[in-house]
C-alpha cells in the first residue's frame, strides 16, 4: 500500500482538526471521543492517533488554532485602522470579541480550555498569539506605560465580556454593549 503524501497527511490532519473542533465545541472535552471525532474526519482512530498524540494532544491543537484565529481576526481588523493607533486598538478588540462569539468558540477557549490544558499550558497559548497581538497596541497608544498591567486587564474584560455574550444569546443588543464598553475602556488609556 502506498504511502501518503505530505499534502495527503496534512488535508488528513486539517480534516480531524475540523472535525474535533466540531466536537469539543458541542460536546465539550469530556463529551467528545476520539472515535466520534475519527469517524466526523472520515478517518480510523489509529489515524487520528498518528497525527496527534492523543485526545489531550488534539485538543491543544484545536485550543492552539483557535487562538491563532481569533489573533488573525484581530489583526485583519485592527490593520485597516492601522493609521490610528486608538482606531486600531478599538478595532482588535471588537475583532476578538466577534471572532470568538461568532465562531462557537468560547466554550473551548475560555472555558473547558484553561480546565483541560492548565492554566500555564492555556496561558502560554494565549500569550503567543492573541495577548502578544494586544499587547503590542496598548503600547503603542500609552508609550509602554503600564503596558502590562492593562494588556492583562483589557483582556480579562473581553474574556468576560465574551462569557456574558455567549449566557446571553437573545439580548440583541449585547454584542454593541461589549463593545460600547471597551471603547469606553479604551478611550481611558
Amino acid at each position: 500500500m502506498p504511502r501518503a503524501s505530505a499534502a495527503d497527511a496534512a488535508l488528513t490532519a486539517e480534516s480531524i482538526l475540523r472535525a474535533a473542533t466540531e466536537a469539543f465545541a458541542q460536546s465539550g472535552y469530556q463529551g467528545a471521543s476520539v472515535g466520534q471525532i475519527a469517524a466526523a474526519a472520515g478517518v480510523t482512530r489509529g489515524a487520528v492517533h498518528h497525527h496527534f498524540s492523543d485526545k489531550l494532544g488534539l485538543f491543544e491543537a484545536v485550543v492552539r488554532a483557535g487562538h491563532e484565529r481569533v489573533a488573525a481576526s484581530v489583526v485583519a481588523r485592527a490593520d485597516v485602522e492601522s493609521a490610528d493607533p486608538r482606531a486600531a486598538l478599538r478595532a482588535g478588540c471588537h475583532a476578538f470579541v466577534d471572532a470568538i462569539t461568532d465562531d462557537a468558540a468560547a466554550r473551548v477557549l475560555l472555558v473547558e480550555g484553561p480546565a483541560v490544558l492548565g492554566w500555564a499550558t492555556w496561558r502560554a497559548l494565549d500569550a503567543s498569539t492573541s495577548m502578544k497581538e494586544l499587547r503590542e497596541a496598548v503600547e503603542t497608544i500609552t508609550d509602554g506605560a503600564q503596558a502590562e498591567a492593562l494588556t492583562h486587564l483589557l483582556s480579562g474584560a473581553m474574556n468576560e465580556g465574551v462569557l456574558w455574550l455567549v449566557e446571553t444569546p437573545a439580548d440583541s443588543d449585547a454584542r454593541a454593549s461589549v463593545h460600547r464598553a471597551l471603547d469606553r475602556l479604551i478611550d481611558a488609556l
